[in-house]
Parts: C-alpha cells; structure tokens; sequence
C-alpha cells in the first residue's frame, strides 16, 4: 500500500499567505507553521518554568507545525471572509474539520491514532485545551511579527493589519501571562538588523 499523508503535507510550501495584501516578501504556510511551532512551544516553556503549569511543550510544537495543515485542502482563506459573522465562521471550521479527517485518512490504520490528537484537542483535558489556546495566541503572535516585518520594510499595506492583530495580541496578553511575557521580552527584537541582533 502507498500512502498520501506526507506527501500532501509537503505541499505547504505551496500555500502562500496573506494572498489579498501586497507582501514585500511572501510568506508560505510552511514558514508560518514551523514559527508558530517554535513560539507554541516557547509559550508553554515559559508555562512551565514560571507559572508552574505542566503544559506538553513538545506537543504545543507538534500541534503548531500541523495547525494549518488543513489548508492544503481548503486554501487560505482570507481572514475578513473567515470571520465575517458567525455563520460562516462555523462553517468554515466545520470545513476545516474534514479536511483534517480527509488529512488523516491518507494515514495507515495503525499510524492515525497517533496523528489524530495534533489535529484535534481533547476537550475533556483543561491542559490540553489551554495547550491549544497557546497554540492560537503563537498563531496571533506569528501574523503580527508579519506585520512588524513588512510595515518595517515600508510596506504599509499592513499597517491596518497590525493594528487589529496587535489588539488580539494585548488582549490575549491580559488572559495569558506567557504570552504577555514573550510580547515583554521577546517580541521588541523583530524588526532590528542582523547586526543589532548579534550585539552581546
């Protein structure tokens, strides 16, 4: 037997993001999961290491670099569409939901129970829900570093962009204190040069 599940996977560099804005440099879904991976899992680090929370870092990564993976079925699709009003956001996320089945099924029968918790969450587990919620805030923080990036280089096709995703951003700040914490600590670095990056 030949199975499809990775394959498809791969095609995430073939999605590109933000397909409505003019980009100064294009960003592909499989960019933007593998920074949301890195941030999910910083995010539940910082949990752990100064909240006392017992939070799966190494899952908050797993779920970050599939947590799109669905659109390379669906496409990406614009965020003012998505979130239009609620009828269409359930829709969507119901079409999200068997892309992720129709995902899984490219899957050997032995291998999809190991696969189907980084696509779904366990809603009976309060870790595993917070995980996920991180996992959305990495998801926030990862558009607004797109923001920070493209505004900088000029581009103010993503100064409106900014200003909603940085409202998201604060307000998740408040209910979270990690990702307060990486706005704090870490979020002030993007944007500078290489050589102000590499100062002691």
């Amino acid at each position: 037997m030949e199975y499809n599940f990775f394959a498809l996977i791969s095609r995430m560099k073939y999605i590109d993001r933000w397909a409505l804005m003019r980009n100064n440099r294009e960003e592909n879904l499989c960019e933007h999961c593998l920074e949301v991976s890195m941030i999910a899992h910083a995010l539940a680090t910082i949990g752990n290491v100064r909240y006392g929370k017992t939070l799966n870092a190494e899952r908050a990564a797993l779920i970050g670099l599939y947590h799109d993976a669905s659109e390379i079925i669906t496409g990406d699709m614009p965020t003012p569409v998505k979130y239009y009003n609620d009828d269409i956001k359930t829709a969507f996320k119901d079409v999200e939901d068997i892309a992720c089945h129709t995902l899984l099924d490219k899957l050997p029968d032995d291998l999809r129970p190991a696969y189907e918790p980084i696509f779904f969450k366990d809603a009976d587990d309060e870790n595993d829900v917070y995980l996920w919620k991180l996992v959305k805030a990495a998801d926030k923080l990862s558009a607004l570093i797109k923001c920070i990036e493209e505004t900088g280089s000029g581009n103010t096709e993503f100064s409106s962009a900014m200003g909603t995703i940085m409202n998201s951003v604060s307000q998740m700040a408040e209910t979270y204190p990690e990702v307060n914490d990486f706005v704090c600590e870490f979020l002030p670095a993007y944007g500078k040069t290489l050589d102000d990056l590499q100062q002691i």
